[in-house]
């Protein structure tokens, strides 16, 4: 497990499951700290100093999508989001996706589902590549965390930016969602293939304010591909 001192902040009005959370993720060696209103969790989140968190959808107060949006103001701190939620239709997890968060868990769930995907979150969002990644106008710096085009920096989610950076790695070559699922989310957490999709079109439209929305090309039947020579 990583080494980190800063607190999961886990956003839930409903006292038990907050506890229930709190307590796996102690036996896990993770410290946490607690909130049950929309409102103070944007005001702890201004502060800072937290690794990630752990969001309902459901709070008084500025509901969990709002804090979604607020957390996602500030591309540059990366914070993991995992929400969980009693909504557990399609159209419910796809918004949240589409949001910002990085995982959706839907209630009832395991504790230690939970503890294993947020587990998961951490260790991708701490990951580094051994070097920049330059093809054409877009860079990608692993050390900052920065994607440029052009010298424009574009402001991509972390599953966006490992998303790219999966694919920079190997420019032209097509690689299928299952491929991208283990590489990007993790072999160690379940996600649903269609989750790759809707990534894919929120980096393409992060990309396409700078020129280079065509840089991620969709292989029909096979999966998606780097334009390496689009972008030379």
């Amino acid at each position: 497990m990583i080494d980190d001192s800063r607190p999961i902040l886990i956003v839930e009005d409903d006292a038990p499951i907050a506890r229930l959370i709190q307590m796996h993720l102690e036996a896990a060696g993770m410290k946490s700290q607690l909130c049950a209103n929309g409102d103070d969790a944007i005001a702890l989140l201004q502060e800072g100093g937290f690794r990630a968190v752990v969001l309902d959808r459901m709070l008084p107060g500025s509901g969990g999508m709002r804090v979604l949006r607020f957390i996602r103001r500030n591309p540059e701190e990366m914070l993991p989001v995992l929400m969980v939620t009693a909504l557990g239709q399609t159209a419910d997890r796809v918004q949240g996706l589409n949001e910002g968060a990085d995982d959706y868990l839907a209630k009832p769930f395991e504790p230690e589902e939970l503890v294993a995907r947020l587990q998961a979150l951490l260790r991708r969002s701490t990951a580094r590549a051994e070097a920049a990644l330059s093809h054409g106008s877009i860079s990608l710096d692993p050390d900052t965390y920065r994607v440029s085009v052009g010298g424009h920096a574009v402001t991509l989610r972390p599953l966006e930016y490992r998303l790219l950076q999966v694919l920079m790695k190997k420019p032209g070559k097509t690689r299928s969602r299952d491929y991208l699922l283990d590489h990007v989310w993790g072999q160690d957490t379940y996600v649903e293939p269609r989750t790759v999709d809707v990534t894919v079109k929120r980096l393409r439209k992060a990309m396409q304010s700078c020129g280079a929305g065509d840089c991620v090309e969709t292989i029909r039947g096979m999966g998606y591909r780097f334009n390496g020579e689009e972008m030379a």
